[in-house]
Order: structure tokens, then C-alpha cells, then sequence
């Protein structure tokens, strides 16, 4: 058994616990108890649940701050987003994406949604191992450490219509839905064996998958017991091409079909109408946001207030990895919804808190994180309050103030399963920025 003792830690409500005891066994809480006499290492700082990052392209991090002055709208970034892509096979993929996850945990990440679609080499042609992109994706979060959920992402066409593929977008399908199934099943036993990696399914969006196909994905998801995942109304176009073709909206066309049901997850969910909100409350199914990434991209500001109040689970994540900061991507559900409702206060803190960290561990299939619980797995941060941001937060302050003041630099120590993955602020393994800095070159050169 490992016994720390935390100075203050977040158990719940609006305020922080003093002197916290927290015992570890096997990897799981155990006990977390009040308890300022205890022998035991003292965690300086506010102790929180670790964060789950529910939506995540790594290969997006090459972009970072590179995309700007061309310019234009989300179509246009996609064109750059296509030519980093052309750049990626196994070996520079992993050496990238670890130096990501390293940067996620770092700033008090432990599990990561890999939205994968980067299947195949330029052109289509296949590699000996039809799934050698998502095993170095696997063999990166080895590496780095981090919990990883691989959401494997069937894409087939270029648009709602059934547009063929654009040749930077080849690599991306497997030629027709059997064909990706058939490959999702021999990666499911691969992923049976490997530790501290889940695997869910997705529809990357109703652009990508004709609506004839997007059954086989829920089937195939039942079939495996796997989560599933799938952008939904993104963009304005998305909905006008959805409306044009099927004569519904993409939420529509996807509850018709299946897709959105109990155990899915919406990605975005920025142009709902009220209908489409009616139905994914209806639907048990749950959405995640991606505030940093929405607002980097001009998508615009999605009816998060809205879709809580109608009972829907709202998870985070950092999508394009333009920021990587789970702070403030909490931060950004209630601002952007303060914009657009010219009112404070919409979301309380410890739901911000929760769509950070336990929610998104249930879209990805890890129950129990982002808890600080007895039987939980044993993820938590401690959040160092002597920077200038947190002068004056101690542990009498309320979850609001750390969470509206801190950032991902205020993260000292990172804990996955009991075990110290970041300590002072530094990875504990050869991961630095130095080394994602090689990665980023090596695809970049």
C-alpha cells in the first residue's frame, strides 16, 4: 500500500478538503480520508482528479500556430491539415504523437482519445500490418505513459453526397465498410493484450461514411462491446449538404441509423437546432466539446448550456491540439456560453471539473477515472499554488478559483494508476519538449 498526504484536495461540492490521507493499492484508491496526523509524503498543493482528454488528433499538433496567416475558414485548414498528413508513416507518426502524449500528461492528462483515421500509407497503398498507424499510435502512449483509448475511424467517401476521395484523403479508407470491419476485429485482440490501452469505433461524420453504412458501425460496436464516436454538425455546410441529401439533420440521420445511442459520443455538436437536442437527450447518448479548437478554427460557439440542461454528458477534449491545456478547455464551456448568453455562472465548477475528467473516462471506456474515490483508478494531479496566477488560492479557497485562475503550467505532478508520471513539472521519462520538438521536425523537414 502507498499512503500520501495531500494539503488540500477536491472530494466533491463547491470547496477543497483539508488534509486529505490517500492510500493506493493495486493501482486504485483504497481509502481518501481526512487525516493531518499521518505519517506519509505530503503532495504540495491542491490535489484533483486527472484530467481525460476525450477527442484528440496528434497529428494536428504539427499545425500549431503554423496555419494563421493564410487565413480563410475550417475547409481551407483542412487543405494544410492534408499536406501534414501526406508527411506521416509509422515510425515519424509514433515519434510525434509520444512527444503529444508526453505534452498532455505534463499538463495532467492520463487518458487520451485517439480519434484514428490516418490508417493506410500515401495513396492507400497498405502496410504489411493493415493496422501499423494505430500500433505506433499504441507503441507512442507506451511510451509516453498515457492511458489510451484508439478510436478507430471508418472513412469512405468525400462527401454527404458520396463524393469520391480527394487523393490526400486515400490513406484514410479502407475501401468499404466490411473491409474496415474486418480490420477493426483483428486490432480488437491485438488491443486485448496491450496495457493501458482501450479501443472504441467511429463514423469520422456523415461527409465520410454513407448513411447505408453507418449501421454496420453501431453493429460492429455492439458486437465488440466498444464505445462509439463521430463528429456531428461541425460546420454549417455539414448540415446544409445532410439536409439536401437525406432531408434530415446530421443529429437526425444518426439516431435514425443507430449510431447515436447509450454508449456514443458527439464530437462538436456546434450547429444543433433545438430538435437535435431533444434527440440526443432522447438518445443516451453523450457529446464532447472542444472549445480552444472551435474557436481556433472559426467553427463558432456550440449550446453547451443548452445540451446540460437537457441531461446530455458533456466530456472535453483538445481536438486539433492547437492548445493543450484541459484548464482551459473547461474554462471555455462557460465563456463561450457567457458570449453567447451575456450571463455568468451558467455552468457550476464541479461540472466543469467533471466534463474534464469522469465523463470523458466514461465516453472512452474507462470507468472510474476522473474520480477521487475509493476503487477509482488512482489518476490525480496536484496543482502547485505558488505561481503568480494562484497567489492567494490555498486550501481554503473554493474549485472555482483554481479552476478559473490555474493553467496546465500550475500542474506540478501527475499520478496514472498510483505511479508518478510527471513530477516538478517534468516528465519523468526521455519525453521533453526538446524531443517532441524532433518529432514535430521530422515531419515538418
Amino acid at each position: 500500500m502507498r499512503r500520501l498526504r495531500a494539503q488540500a484536495a477536491w472530494l466533491g461540492g463547491p470547496g477543497l478538503t483539508r488534509d486529505v490521507l490517500i492510500e493506493i493499492e493495486d493501482g486504485k484508491f483504497s481509502a481518501l480520508r481526512t487525516d493531518s496526523t499521518f505519517a506519509a509524503p505530503i503532495l504540495r498543493g491542491i490535489v484533483l482528479p486527472a484530467f481525460v482528454n476525450t477527442h484528440s488528433h496528434a497529428f494536428h499538433r504539427a499545425l500549431r500556430g503554423r496555419t494563421h496567416e493564410q487565413g480563410g475558414d475550417f475547409w481551407a485548414w483542412r487543405d494544410l491539415m492534408y499536406r501534414v498528413a501526406d508527411e506521416l508513416y509509422p515510425d515519424t507518426y509514433r515519434r510525434l504523437a509520444a512527444g503529444v502524449f508526453a505534452e498532455m500528461l505534463s499538463g495532467g492528462i492520463t487518458a487520451v482519445g485517439e480519434f484514428h483515421y490516418l490508417h493506410h500509407a500515401a495513396g492507400g497503398e497498405r502496410y504489411p500490418n493493415p493496422s501499423a498507424m494505430g500500433h505506433a499510435l499504441m507503441q507512442a502512449a507506451a511510451e509516453a505513459g498515457i492511458r489510451l483509448t484508439l478510436i478507430d475511424t471508418c472513412y469512405l467517401t468525400g462527401s454527404v453526397a458520396g463524393a469520391p476521395l480527394r487523393p490526400p484523403q486515400a490513406r484514410f479508407s479502407d475501401g468499404s465498410v466490411e473491409a474496415w470491419a474486418d480490420r477493426v476485429r483483428v486490432l480488437a485482440a491485438d488491443v486485448a493484450d496491450a496495457p493501458l490501452v482501450q479501443l472504441a469505433v467511429a463514423a469520422h461524420s456523415v461527409r465520410a461514411v454513407p448513411a447505408k453504412d453507418l449501421g454496420t458501425i453501431r453493429r460492429v460496436a455492439d458486437e465488440l462491446g466498444l464505445p462509439v464516436h463521430v463528429h456531428v454538425s461541425e460546420q454549417p455546410a455539414e448540415n446544409e449538404a445532410c439536409i439536401a441529401e437525406h432531408g434530415v439533420t446530421p443529429t437526425e440521420l444518426l439516431v435514425d441509423t443507430g449510431v447515436l445511442a447509450p454508449g456514443a459520443t458527439a464530437i462538436h455538436a456546434t450547429h444543433l437546432s433545438e430538435r437535435d437536442i431533444e434527440l440526443l437527450a432522447a438518445s443516451g447518448a453523450a457529446v464532447c466539446l472542444c472549445p480552444t479548437t472551435e474557436r481556433d478554427l472559426g467553427d463558432g460557439l456550440g449550446p453547451a448550456a443548452e445540451l446540460a440542461r437537457a441531461g446530455v454528458p458533456l466530456s472535453l477534449g483538445t481536438d486539433s491540439n492547437a492548445v493543450v491545456d484541459m484548464f482551459e478547455e473547461a474554462r471555455g464551456v462557460e465563456l463561450h456560453d457567457r458570449l453567447r448568453t451575456q450571463a455568468r455562472g451558467v455552468h457550476a465548477p464541479a461540472s466543469l471539473v467533471d466534463a474534464a475528467g469522469r465523463n470523458g473516462g466514461d465516453a472512452l471506456g474507462w470507468s472510474g477515472l476522473g474520480r477521487l474515490e475509493p476503487g477509482a483508478p488512482a489518476d490525480f494531479i496536484v496543482v502547485d499554488t505558488s505561481s503568480y496566477r494562484l497567489a492567494g488560492i490555498g486550501p481554503d479557497s473554493s474549485l472555482a478559483e483554481v479552476i478559473f485562475a490555474a493553467t496546465r503550467d500550475d500542474v506540478a505532478d501527475v499520478f496514472v494508476g498510483g505511479r508518478q508520471i510527471v513530477a516538478h513539472g517534468r516528465h519523468a521519462g526521455a519525453w521533453d519538449p526538446g524531443a517532441l520538438g524532433g518529432g514535430l521536425a521530422a515531419v515538418l523537414e
